[in-house]
């Protein structure tokens, strides 16, 4: 009985964490739009889409992560959160050599992130 009340208690941190965490992230999101604002606003035609920018941000998340999880796997949900909200500033579409389902597909959406949109094309020269 009181394995159960501790198993209890630990779900509801669980469920308030994730509560905190979706919070965190829709407010990333927010900030993501107002970044896109901003851009558009200076009137030059500037990339939303910064590799360098994101790679840097990658490497902060695996400098500062101390586990329990690993680094690469904190750097692919940092990745996802940063293709969503790269998304709410200016939606992308990936050309990539190949039908769907094919090795170089997984490739871009690892790369992107699975908030952009994907472009199977059929020769090297389209992508």
């Amino acid at each position: 009985m009181a394995d159960d009340k501790k198993l209890q208690a630990l779900r509801e941190r669980i469920d308030k964490l994730d509560q905190q965490i979706q919070a965190l992230i829709n407010e990333r999101g927010e900030v993501a739009q107002a970044v896109a604002k901003l851009k558009e606003s200076a009137g030059k035609d500037i990339a939303f889409y910064r590799p360098e920018r994101e790679a840097q941000v990658l490497r902060e998340v695996l400098t500062r992560n101390k586990g329990p999880i690993p680094g690469e796997e904190m750097a692919r949900l940092f990745r996802e959160i940063m293709s969503a909200c790269l998304a709410l500033e200016q939606p992308m579409t990936i050309a990539y050599l190949g039908p769907e389902g094919t090795f170089t597909q997984a490739a871009a959406l690892k790369h992107f992130g699975h908030s952009v949109g994907t472009l199977p094309l059929g020769a090297i020269d389209e992508v």
